[in-house]
C-alpha cells in the first residue's frame, strides 16, 4: 500500500467534502396556501439551490373543494394546480425532472395519462405511479413533482 497515494486521496476527499459543506444552501420553505379556515402541516414547496420540491397536490379548486367529474377532471385540476405552483416559484412543466403519481384506482392510469401527456411539450420527466388505499378528501389522484428553477 502506498501511504503517499492514500494520504493524497484522503486529502482530496476531505477537501471535496469541505467545499461541498461550504457551498451547501439553506432550504427555502413556502407555506401551503389553504382555503379559509384550513391549515396544512406541510409546505407547498421547498427550494434548495436550483431544485424545487413540490408537495403532493390533489384536484381541488380555489375553495378547497375537490372538483367533480371523475379522474379526468381531477387530473386536469391537479396538473393546473401544479402548473400554478411551478410558476409561483420560478419554474414550469418544461423544467420538471420527476413526478410521483398516486391513484386511488390503478384502473384510472390510462385516463390519467391521457390528461398528463398534454402538460409536457419538450419531454416527459422520470415518473412513478402506484395505486393506494385512499387519498385525502376522497381524491382519485395525487401528484408530486420536482423541478429545476431559474434561480
Amino acid at each position: 500500500m502506498n501511504v503517499s497515494k492514500t494520504t493524497k486521496s484522503l486529502t482530496s476527499i476531505a477537501l471535496a467534502l469541505a467545499a461541498f459543506a461550504a457551498a451547501a444552501v439553506e432550504p427555502e420553505f413556502f407555506p401551503r396556501k389553504a382555503a379559509p379556515g384550513q391549515s396544512y402541516p406541510f409546505s407547498e414547496a421547498v427550494r434548495v439551490g436550483d431544485m424545487l420540491y413540490l408537495s403532493g397536490d390533489i384536484g381541488i379548486d380555489a375553495n378547497g373543494k375537490l372538483v367533480a367529474g371523475g379522474i379526468k377532471a381531477e387530473a386536469k385540476q391537479v396538473m393546473d394546480n401544479i402548473g400554478a405552483n411551478l410558476a409561483r416559484h420560478g419554474s414550469s412543466f418544461d423544467r420538471v425532472v420527476q413526478c410521483t403519481v398516486a391513484l386511488a384506482d390503478i384502473a384510472d392510469w390510462p385516463a390519467f395519462n391521457e390528461v398528463y401527456r398534454g402538460y409536457f411539450s419538450k419531454h416527459f420527466p422520470a415518473r412513478m405511479a402506484y395505486a393506494t388505499g385512499g387519498l385525502a378528501l376522497g381524491a382519485k389522484v395525487e401528484v408530486q413533482c420536482n423541478a429545476v428553477t431559474g434561480k
